[in-house]
Formats: structure tokens, C-alpha cells, sequence
């Protein structure tokens, strides 16, 4: 029997869950705020919520001051190549250890997982070196190879738990019609796991568009991303945080539009196996 809910515990419920929604966003709607206010009204005391005089010249001068576009078209490259290349890897390595598996492929997962332990700035100098000697620094080759590097464990754990979700009869039925590994991985496996293999893309696109330390420290003109757009408006002289808002708001737009509109799919496929 099915416990009742009243309607003074759904009413707190829903009260709760819009009050933590509205915190979380907070800090986002404040900087869209600042983006439209004057550097004078950015450092007012007390701070001006929606009683300002709101002005549009920092988005002018971020534009006029920096080359939004090619950070944009940077971002989209890095985030897409290194996605695209992390399910050219992923999907069959997650494929081996679900279907296939061997003793040492748990202690396999359990490796991977923890190099995302390891602090990345502790392998900066020598993966530096190796950049500057191969001349891979300041490429969009360099900056892919190091995101796909990066996100590669988080992808390969996301496709397997989806693939263990995946009966093997059916695998079994097209190999015994004559699939070839290649066939079995395309027109068999990838349909059946879309859900999941949609949302580790979405996930990877938003990991690789807002990783910060990697380009910040391997770019400089050429491959520099949204991320090292942002971090141009930092200077000696101080904070200007209404310029800075505005570049921020620039730079965050774009993924917040594919999370809003995906994201229905991305809770899907989170929640794929999640439930029996």
C-alpha cells in the first residue's frame, strides 16, 4: 500500500526544492545581473539587486576589447574533438570489460578512476615539456589529446555501467547470425545504449568546455578557449567585475542552452539501470 502524502508535506516539499534550486542559480542570475551594471554599481554597498541603471556597454567593450568568436569556435573544437575521440576509445574498451571481462578488469576500472585523484598540477611540468618539445603547445591537437586524457576514465565507467545493463543473449543471437565485433558494436550495442551514450556525451561536452587549468596553461593566442577568455578580464590593475560578468555570462551562454534543452536526456540516461 502506498504511503499518503499530505498536501501540507508536498507543499513544504515543493518550498524546500524550489528554495535549494533558487540558491544554486543564485550565483549565476547575480552575475548576469552585474554583467548589465556599471563597474560603479558592481562595488555598491549595499549591493543593487534590480534597481540599477542598467547598461549593455560591457558586453560593447568585451566584444570590441576581445575576439569572442574564435574562443567560441576554440571551445566547440576542443569539446567536440576530445568527445568524439573518447567514444572512439571509449565504447569499445567499455565494450571489452562488460562482455569480455578478465580477472584484472576490476582493478583495471579501479585505476583509471583514480587518476582522477591525482592533482593536475602535479604533472604540469612534464606534460609542459613534452608540449613545448613536440610543439603541441598552443594546438587544438594538444589541448584535445589532454582533455580526452583527462576525461577518458569518467567516460569509459559511464559506458560500462550502461553496457552491464545490456542482456548478453542479444549479443550472442547477432554474433551467432554472423556480426562481426565491429557490426555487433554499431548496429546492435549503440542503438540499445543511446540513452547512455547520449549523456556521457553531454557530460564530457560540459567537462571539456569548462576545463580551466589545462588551457589556461598550454594556450595562449591560437587554441585559447572561452576559459582563457575569461580569465583575460583578471588583470594586475584589479577585478573589473561588471566586464568580467559580462564575459563570464558570454562564455557560460552557449552551455547552459544545450544543458537546458538536453536535459531531459541527460537525466535519462543518468538514471539508465538505475532502476530495475
Amino acid at each position: 500500500m502506498a504511503r499518503r502524502i499530505t498536501t501540507t508535506r508536498r507543499i513544504t516539499v515543493t518550498a524546500a526544492g524550489w528554495l535549494v534550486g533558487f540558491l544554486i542559480f543564485f550565483p549565476i542570475l547575480w552575475m548576469v545581473l552585474t554583467s548589465f551594471k556599471t563597474e560603479l554599481d558592481a562595488f555598491s554597498t549595499p549591493p543593487q539587486f534590480l534597481f540599477f541603471h542598467w547598461t549593455t556597454e560591457n558586453y560593447a567593450i568585451v566584444q570590441t576589447r576581445s575576439d569572442y568568436v574564435h574562443h567560441a569556435m576554440n571551445s566547440i573544437i576542443l569539446a567536440l574533438g576530445s568527445t568524439l575521440v573518447c567514444l572512439v576509445v571509449g565504447i569499445p574498451a567499455a565494450w571489452s570489460m562488460a562482455f569480455a571481462p578478465t580477472e584484472r578488469t576490476r582493478q583495471t576500472l579501479l585505476w583509471m578512476l583514480s587518476t582522477k585523484m591525482m592533482p593536475a598540477v602535479g604533472v604540469l611540468i612534464p606534460i609542459y615539456l613534452l608540449f613545448r618539445d613536440t610543439g603541441l603547445l598552443d594546438t587544438h591537437v594538444g589541448l584535445i589529446f589532454i582533455e580526452f586524457m583527462a576525461n577518458l576514465p569518467i567516460v569509459i565507467w559511464m559506458l560500462y555501467t550502461y553496457f552491464k545493463e545490456i542482456p548478453k543473449d542479444i549479443l550472442e543471437a547477432a554474433r551467432m547470425d554472423g556480426a562481426t565485433i565491429g557490426k555487433e558494436l554499431v548496429f546492435v550495442l549503440a542503438p540499445m545504449a543511446v540513452p547512455g551514450i547520449a549523456s556521457t556525451v553531454l557530460l564530457n561536452i560540459i567537462l571539456a568546455w569548462n576545463e580551466a587549468f589545462w588551457t589556461l596553461n598550454l594556450t595562449t593566442v591560437s587554441a585559447a578557449p572561452l576559459t582563457a577568455f575569461i580569465a583575460s578580464y583578471s588583470s594586475p590593475e584589479g577585478l573589473f567585475w561588471a566586464k568580467l560578468s559580462a564575459a563570464s555570462t558570454l562564455a557560460i551562454a552557449p552551455i547552459l542552452v544545450l544543458g537546458w534543452f538536453s536535459q531531459k536526456q541527460l537525466v535519462r540516461g543518468l538514471t539508465f539501470g538505475a532502476v530495475k
